[in-house]
């Protein structure tokens, strides 16, 4: 989903300031803070991409399924009562 926006430029006697604004509801869901350091990157002349020195904390951490817990409903798995080496003889019936 994009946000369009315009690029501004103010003229001065002795300067020029260029501006791109983001949308509140841009700097809303990245977390933006008043005097954050950004950095703007020029990937190519179509892509502009601004980094972040000090991006928060993501509000939900990603983890890697323990051995105890099952993936699907966190409850714990259930192992087998008895570990049978893939080497070792099948017992006859």
């Amino acid at each position: 989903m994009g946000f369009p926006t315009k690029v501004q430029l103010i003229k001065r006697q002795a300067s020029e300031q260029w501006y791109i604004n983001f949308p509140s509801a841009v700097a809303q869901a990245l977390e933006f803070q008043k005097g954050e350091s950004v950095e703007w990157i020029i990937e190519d002349k179509s892509l502009l991409a601004l980094r972040r020195h000090a991006p928060p904390a993501p509000a939900l951490k990603k983890t890697l399924p323990s051995s105890t817990t099952s993936s699907i409903s966190g409850r714990p798995a259930s192992h087998p009562s008895k570990t049978v080496s893939p080497t070792a003889p099948k017992p006859s019936r």
